[in-house]
């Protein structure tokens, strides 16, 4: 912990989810001042411990912060606690600045922007690239949209966060530039989940096509970072679970109808997401795509031997 405070601006943090913790630990052991507000109390108990301030409801944490972020689930969440008799905008001051770190419908952030504007408030949107065990070591990426002044204001605390940030554009490039990064990502476990499926019904070697896949073009960051470390070594937690991916994948595929862009792999992609969440695999991670579609066709699920890891 820095030996002063790192801003005279009080931070609140709304969401302590599996990156949001995180995220608001990395920036109070930067001496950031802060409050957090979870639904679930005792996901605050370790900021608590290392000198945050637990807030007890939304209404206290906007009236005492200059800088609000918010790390939820979906819109609703985000619009849940911007607005309402108790929200955000009803109890925050003239000057609050809302980033909100969330991946939602960006015509969702269009709307909350001109609201938050109205108020003599700003809002930066600014997503998050990356792993849960990035966002546990301080490296996660940010897509950020935001006017100039707002992006240098926020800098200070996505340092302390992650170790690469872009400055997208306007309100609302950031949410859209993660869009289109979640559908290659999500699409990607998908087209992975699908080969080793056809690889293990071939009766193939699984670590030596791991191989030829990671030399040729047909690698990609998914198969060769985080396949190893989740579904292939058969540990299911999640860092990002496959109800998320499906929330974004739906994200993808509303924002591509809205701008009339025609998405046929996102939509298959979303459906087989839906039939993993219908066979309860919603819960775990992503990457156990693989595991699904194994077991919809009654093959053996894909496992490295234990200790592996790619060259």
């Amino acid at each position: 912990m820095d030996s002063k405070e790192n801003s005279v601006e009080k931070i609140g943090f709304v969401g302590l989810g599996r990156m949001g913790k995180s995220m608001a630990l990395n920036l109070r052991r930067a001496g950031f001042e802060m409050a957090v507000f979870d639904i679930n109390v005792s996901s605050s108990e370790e900021l608590v411990a290392a000198g945050a301030v637990r807030s007890p409801d939304i209404p206290t944490l906007a009236r005492e912060s200059d800088i609000i972020i918010t790390m939820l689930p979906s819109s609703k969440e985000v619009e849940s606690i911007v607005l309402g008799q108790d929200g955000v905008l009803a109890h925050a001051r003239s000057g609050t600045l809302i980033l909100d770190m969330s991946t939602i419908d960006p015509l969702a952030t269009d709307r909350l922007h001109a609201l938050v504007a109205e108020q003599d408030m700003r809002w930066v949107d600014a997503p998050v690239g990356r792993l849960a065990e990035h966002a546990d070591r301080g490296e996660s990426l940010f897509m950020v949209g935001a006017a100039e002044a707002d992006f240098q204001r926020v800098k200070p605390l996505l340092d302390a966060m992650g170790s690469t940030i872009y400055h997208c554009g306007p309100v609302g490039t950031g949410g859209r530039t993660k869009l289109v990064n979640n559908f290659v990502a999500v699409s990607l476990c998908q087209i992975n989940g699908e080969a080793l499926a056809l690889s293990q019904r071939f009766g193939l070697d699984i670590t030596k096509t791991l191989k030829v896949l990671y030399g040729t073009s047909a690698t990609n960051g998914q198969l060769r970072m985080n396949f190893p470390n989740k579904v292939l070594a058969g540990h299911t937690e999640p860092g990002f679970t496959i109800d998320l991916a499906h929330k974004d994948m739906s994200l993808v595929v509303t924002a591509a109808h809205a701008a009339r862009v025609p998405m046929p792999v996102a939509a298959a992609v979303h459906e087989s997401f839906s039939l993993a969440r219908a066979a309860d695999f919603g819960g775990v991670d992503f990457s156990c795509i693989a595991d699904a579609l194994c077991e919809l066709a009654n093959i053996e699920k894909p496992r490295v031997p234990e200790g592996w890891r790619p060259d």
